[in-house]
C-alpha cells in the first residue's frame, strides 16, 4: 500500500511550542471515488486538546482536565503521529499502527451507552449465528443485533441507542452483531484497536495519544457521512483545531438516509437514535477492543 511521504522542515522555538501540522495527501492504490477509499497521511505535532465538560461543577472539572491535559502533553513530548484515513473491510485489512474503528449509526454508539449504563463488557461478533451461540454459553448476556440495518427475528434489541438506554444492563454482558461496525473491527489485523463513535470521540483521541503511536488509522466502518465526520472531528482535536461538528454532519443531514431515520419508519430504529448518536463527547472513556476466542471484547477505559 503506497503512502504519501511527509517532510518536516526545521521548526522555530515558537513553532515547537505549538507543534504545527505538515500535511500531504495521496490516493491509495486502486482509489475508488464511489467508495471514497482514499488514504490521507497527516504528519503533525501533538496539539492542545480542548475538553468541554458540561457539569454543575464545570470550573473544578475544567481545572482537573487542564491538569490532566498538561501532564499528557508533557509525557508525550515533541513527537508526531501519522494519521491514515480508511474505510470499510479493505481499509481494515490495510490498517496500521493504533486503529480506531468508527461506527456512529449505530453499533459503537450502542456499545458506549451500554458500558455507561453498567454493562461489564460488550462482545463483538460477525454473524447472527455466532451471536446466538455466544449468548447461549454466556451467563448474564443480552443479545443485541441487526442484519442489513433491520431487526432480527427472535432478538429483542436491535443496535439502537434508544432501546439500549431503556434496558437494564447493570453487570450484564452485551453481545453485539452489526452489519458494519462489528464486521470491520473483526477484520483489523493489528492488535491495538479502539471502537469509537462521536459520544466517545475526544476520550478516544486522548487514549490513543497516551500510547504514543507513530501511526494512527481512523477507520470508518462504512462509507457513511457520519463515520467520516467522526474521523474528521477526531483529527481536528489532534491538530488542536476547534471542530465544527454541525458542518461536518451537514452531508448526513442532507441525505435520504437521515430523512428515513427521522421519519420514524425504519423498523427497530426510532428517530431518537439520531439525537443520541450525534452528540459529541458524552462519555469520558474510550473502548479498547481485545481479541478473545470467538469474539472481540470491549470495555470502558477512563481517560
Amino acid at each position: 500500500m503506497a503512502f504519501a511521504g511527509v517532510d518536516e522542515e526545521h521548526l522555530s522555538d515558537a513553532d515547537l511550542a505549538r507543534l504545527l501540522a505538515v500535511v500531504e495527501t495521496k490516493p491509495s492504490t486502486g482509489d475508488d471515488q464511489r467508495h471514497r477509499d482514499r488514504v490521507a497521511v497527516l504528519g503533525h505535532g501533538l496539539a492542545w486538546l480542548q475538553p468541554q465538560p458540561n457539569h454543575a461543577h464545570r470550573a473544578a472539572i475544567c481545572d482537573l482536565l487542564e491538569a490532566k491535559r498538561t501532564r499528557l502533553l508533557a509525557d508525550l513530548g515533541p513527537s508526531h503521529v501519522n494519521i491514515i484515513h480508511a474505510t470499510g473491510i479493505e481499509g481494515a485489512r490495510q490498517a496500521r499502527g493504533t486503529v480506531v474503528v468508527i461506527d456512529v449509526l449505530r453499533a459503537f454508539t450502542v456499545s458506549a451507552y451500554a458500558l455507561a449504563g453498567g454493562a461489564r463488557e460488550c462482545r463483538l461478533v460477525r454473524t447472527i449465528a455466532e451471536a446466538r451461540a455466544l449468548a447461549a454459553i454466556t451467563p448474564g448476556s443480552v443479545l443485541c443485533a441487526e442484519e442489513d440495518a433491520l431487526p432480527v427475528e427472535g432478538i429483542a434489541i436491535s443496535n439502537s441507542p434508544t432501546r439500549i438506554r431503556r434496558t437494564d444492563l447493570r453487570d450484564r454482558i452485551l453481545i453485539q452483531r452489526s452489519s458494519a461496525g462489528t464486521q470491520v473491527v473483526s477484520a483489523v489485523e493489528v492488535s491495538d484497536i479502539f471502537a469509537a463513535s462521536l459520544v466517545v470521540a475526544r476520550a478516544t483521541v486522548q487514549a490513543c495519544l497516551l500510547r504514543r503511536p507513530q501511526t494512527l488509522t481512523l477507520l470508518a466502518s462504512a462509507d457513511h457521512p457520519e463515520d467520516h465526520a467522526c474521523a474528521q472531528y477526531m483529527e481536528a482535536i489532534i491538530q488542536g483545531m476547534p471542530p465544527d461538528l454541525d458542518q461536518l454532519l451537514a452531508p448526513l443531514r442532507a441525505s435520504d438516509r437521515y430523512e428515513r431515520v427521522m421519519s420514524g419508519n425504519w423498523p427497530g430504529f426510532p428517530p431518537t437514535d439520531i439525537e443520541l448518536a450525534l452528540k459529541a463527547d458524552v462519555f469520558e472513556f474510550a473502548m479498547p477492543a481485545v481479541r478473545e476466542a470467538g469474539y472481540l471484547r470491549l470495555t470502558s477505559s477512563p481517560t
